[in-house]
């Protein structure tokens, strides 16, 4: 029933991607706002078929500590899942993501039409001023930016590295860092076919002031709450990857 479920989910994912995936950019003719309203419609109507088809549904805590101004999102990266609870129910972000996605049909279209940061991971320190540049402008036009700071979908039960970029962003631009945590890896593994049915738990911590801080220890805080939260909602301890 799983693997019948998860064909369903594929075969509709397929088709609703291609629709808005053409959507999205060509609305831009409309002006700059119209892209991220279709975006979002995109991501809630993706939630809606994922919780009908695999049965795959989520749970919120910490609602209270979304706040009305742009901030610096970073969050935990297990699975696709999250990208698209993000994209519906957080304000109009602005994404950093590796260059390679760009060139995926549909998906790539969509994510020039938000105007993402796409970044060359192997640049090093050139791949961190551009996130902070380019962040800088986004956050001042209104956009909240949105970072998985350990770079790469992790196993549930891993930690990746967490980079400095986003950190280093919120300090120099003195926004407040909105810490997300998530076990939406145990349905969704990373590049598997199979997502099994249940309830991801999300939780949104406190936001993290930044202004005045170094970006060393505002990184080890946004790390030490999103690990800590990770050990509360899977049961799991979390180790290096």
């Amino acid at each position: 029933m799983t693997t019948l479920r998860s064909a369903l989910f594929l075969a509709g994912a397929l088709i609703l991607t291609s629709i808005y995936g053409v959507l999205v950019p060509v609305s831009r003719v409309l002006g700059r706002k119209q892209p991220f309203i279709l975006a979002r419609s995109y991501t809630r109507v993706m939630l809606r078929w994922i919780e009908a088809s695999i049965g795959l549904s989520y749970e919120v805590r910490g609602w209270e500590n979304v706040p009305s101004e742009p901030v610096v999102v970073m969050a935990k990266h297990q699975s696709a899942w999250e990208t698209l609870f993000l994209e519906a129910r957080l304000p109009d972000q602005c994404w950093i993501v590796k260059r390679e996605l760009l060139w995926l049909p549909f998906v790539g279209w969509g994510l020039m039409a938000v105007r993402c940061i796409a970044i060359d991971r192997s640049s090093g320190i050139a791949a961190r001023e551009q996130v902070v540049q380019q962040g800088a402008r986004r956050l001042k036009e209104g956009l909240w930016v949105t970072i998985f700071p350990e770079g790469t979908r992790v196993a549930p039960g891993k930690r990746g590295r967490y980079g400095i970029g986003g950190a280093l962003l919120a300090t120099r631009t003195g926004a407040p860092i909105l810490p997300i945590a998530h076990n939406a890896g145990e349905f969704w593994p990373r590049y598997a076919f199979r997502k099994r049915p249940g309830r991801v738990k999300v939780v949104i911590g406190p936001l993290i002031r930044t202004e005045g801080r170094d970006a060393v220890s505002v990184n080890n805080e946004v790390q030490e709450w999103i690990e800590g939260q990770m050990r509360v909602i899977s049961g799991r301890t979390n180790g290096d990857a």
